[in-house]
């Protein structure tokens, strides 16, 4: 349904892609417009009716609809089309819960599925309600209700309580990246822009990647060397997708962290979309809600390879790369990104010479433990001269145990 009032332009084809990734084959689509939702069935009487033959004719499992409806609409949906109902909230939870794998991806789709249900099941069975504070005013309808919310609460404290437990651990985990001062890259995007595959090509990995909506939950972090002795840590995080449901945002707040603090941001788009501006809109949306709208942030072109571009790097004032045109199904601009990663952490590794009298003979046998040093001489006098790459981080590290300072050994 348009709606003057709401959206003047729904994504049907997104709607369709979503229905396709819970496993629904489609027997018909319906669009209409109105000026704004009917508060008993959200479509009108007159709409109703027309699902509600189509419903007769291809005789489906479930009825969707790509707007939320409320627990009463829902009920009186389904009571008029004789068929069960589902809104775009239950239909992206479903996808979800089909793909979570990871322990702590099902505790987060059960959590957002809990609260989701909480809510209905609150408003949803008001007809069973009775008046509180008499003897014989309790009925069957609310000591079920009371049941059934006292049995959801007591579930979504324990998955509260374990999903603590798992971020306290990622916590641990950045506080040693930070320590060890290996920034962090986190990959984002709209779901099925090419994130998973992107990722899987940088570091090697094989983390599941389809040509479908969600293709994978889990938030997967990986090391990736880079040119210079240079390290860092590649975060592939969960799609994003216009109207995400806020069930599911306050559920993965604790995996969309690693984008809030990133050190940079890359930001995968479809090139091949012809919806790409308006996606690209969404993610930044979705960045700026998370706080993380301050992160440097450069934009990927996948998939060149289907609408014949070259693999390019862009860049803005000051030769600072803003754009990078790539095909991660192919590999092609790969290298290109590689070089703008060690462009811009290239603050990190010291690159120069260094002269040792013989004495430092100790600092050159670590140096070369490091296997920092790219070439050696001799000087005059009997010294060491290096030319050394390394991160600033492990030579300033070096030094220290020396008690030396980097300006008296640069040549």
């Amino acid at each position: 349904m348009n709606f003057s009032s709401l959206d003047e332009n729904r994504d049907e084809h997104e709607f369709k892609e979503l229905a396709a990734s819970a496993g629904a084959k489609i027997r018909g689509f319906i669009i209409g417009n109105r000026s704004s939702p009917d508060s008993r069935l959200f479509v009108g009487k007159g709409k109703a009716e027309e699902i509600r033959l189509v419903v007769q004719h291809s005789e489906p499992d479930v009825v969707i609809f790509d707007h939320d409806l409320t627990p009463a609409q829902e009920r009186n949906l389904e009571k008029t089309l004789e068929c069960r109902v589902m809104d775009r909230t239950g239909l992206i939870l479903d996808i979800f819960a089909q793909r979570a794998r990871s322990h702590e991806g099902k505790l987060q789709v059960e959590l957002a599925q809990l609260r989701h249900m909480s809510t209905r099941l609150i408003r949803g069975w008001t007809h069973l309600e009775r008046q509180k504070g008499g003897i014989g005013m309790r009925g069957p309808g609310e000591t079920q209700l009371e049941t059934d919310r006292r049995l959801i609460s007591i579930r979504i404290k324990q998955i509260n309580k374990r999903l603590k437990k798992v971020d306290k651990q990622r916590e641990q985990g950045r506080k040693s990246r930070k320590k060890a001062e290996i920034p962090t890259v986190s990959l984002v995007g709209y779901t099925n822009a090419g994130k998973s595959t992107l990722f899987n090509k940088l570091t090697s990995s094989d983390v599941y990647a389809a040509d479908q909506l969600f293709a994978t939950l889990d938030p997967t972090l990986r090391r990736v060397d880079l040119a210079n002795q240079q390290s860092i840590i590649l975060a592939d995080t969960v799609g994003f997708i216009r109207d995400l449901p806020h069930e599911l945002v306050a559920a993965f707040r604790a995996t969309l962290q690693e984008t809030t603090e990133a050190d940079l941001i890359l930001h995968v788009i479809d090139s091949h979309d012809e919806q790409r501006e308006e996606y690209k809109i969404q993610v930044n949306e979705v960045i700026h809600s998370l706080g993380a709208e301050d992160t440097p942030q450069i934009e990927i072109m996948n998939k060149i390879d289907l609408v014949n571009q070259e693999p390019r790097i862009e860049q803005g004032h000051d030769d600072v790369p803003t754009r990078v045109w790539l095909s991660a199904i192919s590999g092609e601009g790969l290298e290109q990104v590689l070089e703008v990663l060690s462009k811009t952490f290239a603050d990190q590794v010291f690159i120069g010479e260094l002269k040792l009298p013989p004495a430092l003979s100790r600092l050159r046998a670590l140096l070369y433990k490091e296997d920092a040093v790219t070439s050696e001489n001799s000087g005059e006098n009997g010294e060491y001269l290096l030319s050394v790459s390394i991160r600033k981080r492990i030579l300033n590290s070096l030094l220290s145990k020396e008690s030396l300072d980097l300006k008296t050994l640069t040549i």
